[in-house]
């Protein structure tokens, strides 16, 4: 047995069997969770804990961010969402209309960050010229919603990994 055949062997190079997939799936997750709107969430505890120069640093960062997401709306929101329309639709044909488990994959990662990005566009309209209290409440709340987006994300790309991993053959 050579080296290659050792490694292909050990490591299965298929999409929902590999560890860099779940790897790259629990850090994708993690990190849309602990980054609010361009935000770190610590940032936004402590300023809600009452450190007068957190809150400061939240409000100019709150107003900073939104600003530069709802520009990006603006100038290209259209353009994005033709592309990313195409490209998620080209992967889902790929995906299940050809039985490509990579593209499969790719969408399992991708659609979710697409509902993201939108979910981050919406808040970043509702937090515009809000009170203190109510900017908290609304980071938490858009957190929180990330979270279980995150949570029914990772569930259907585990089940739809399972049952990839059970009905497909190891033989390419």
């Amino acid at each position: 047995m050579d080296f290659f055949d050792l490694v292909t062997e050990v490591i299965d190079m298929r999409s929902f069997s590999n560890l860099w997939y779940w790897i790259v799936l629990a850090v994708m997750w993690s990190s849309l969770s602990h980054w609010v709107l361009g935000i770190p969430y610590h940032m936004v505890q402590r300023a809600h804990r009452g450190h007068a120069d957190s809150q400061r640093d939240l409000l100019v960062l709150v107003e900073v961010n939104t600003r530069r997401i709802q520009e990006f709306g603006a100038i290209s929101g259209v353009f994005f969402v033709g592309g990313a329309g195409f490209v998620i639709s080209s992967l889902l044909v790929l995906g299940w209309g050809y039985g490509v488990e990579f593209a499969q994959a790719i969408v399992l990662l991708l659609l979710p960050l697409l509902a993201v990005t939108g979910l981050n566009v919406l808040t970043a309209h509702r937090v515009q010229n809000v009170e203190i209290d109510q900017l908290y409440r609304r980071m938490r709340h858009h957190r929180m919603t990330v979270q279980l987006m995150g949570i029914i994300s990772i569930f259907i790309t585990a089940f739809w990994g399972m049952y990839t991993n059970v009905t497909v053959s190891p033989l390419y």
